[in-house]
């Protein structure tokens, strides 16, 4: 059984039997603050306080940073290089897109990607489970790269990320354009999401989490 919890913008805890990762924490720079979270992983996409603050985690964690394949607690990680933006790094820098083995499923962040997936990418990626992808529309791949990302990857359940929610201090777009793009009418957050390959779903299934629980 694993569970995830997003804990605002690009930042979740995944918990499992073997570990607890923290993804992406960032600084209260931002204009909210999702406490102090312990892990024994962090894995940071990209440099900066926005996506790798590691203060703001307890404990003394792994940190990860970067491409590779990496085993920590039993917990098989890998991290694929990418870039921030369209330009192959030139305006964002890099980004590193993680999958996790966790429970029995593959789950996998791609960060702050800012563009289209390539048939390398891909090929690392045949078989996920579980996706968190950007959809703020605003330095990161848009709304619509995300649909045909989506499309290509054919994950059970897709989790969105880095949008804007009330108190973020960044220019996102909220989760609206995302969510006309995949045609869902009614969006009701949940707390969090506790799975296990069971219940994964056929076909593919959006689930939105609440960042204010992350206080609990």
């Amino acid at each position: 059984m694993a569970e995830i919890t997003w804990l605002g913008h690009n930042c979740f805890r995944l918990r499992s039997r073997e570990a607890t990762i923290v993804a992406d924490p960032y600084s209260k720079r931002l204009g909210y603050d999702f406490g102090r979270p312990r892990a024994d992983i962090v894995t940071i996409s990209r440099h900066g306080d926005s996506y790798g603050f590691i203060e703001a985690v307890k404990g003394e964690p792994k940190v990860i940073l970067g491409p590779g394949e990496y085993e920590i607690n039993e917990v098989f990680i890998t991290g694929i290089g990418s870039y921030a933006d369209m330009e192959k790094g030139k305006l964002r820098g890099k980004n590193t897109i993680y999958v996790f083995e966790l429970e029995g499923m593959s789950i996998c962040h791609l960060g702050t990607l800012g563009h289209p997936l390539t048939a390398e990418h891909l090929e690392l990626m045949s078989r996920i489970d579980i996706l968190m992808v950007p959809v703020g529309n605003q330095g990161t791949i848009t709304v619509n790269q995300a649909s045909e990302i989506i499309s290509e990857i054919e994950p059970h359940i897709v989790i969105p990320m880095h949008y804007r929610v009330e108190g973020l201090d960044a220019e996102l777009d909220d989760i609206s354009k995302f969510s006309k793009e995949m045609g869902i009418q009614d969006i009701s957050p949940q707390e969090k999401l506790t799975v296990k390959p069971s219940d994964l779903p056929e076909g593919t299934k959006v689930i939105v989490l609440d960042h204010r629980n992350s206080y609990k």
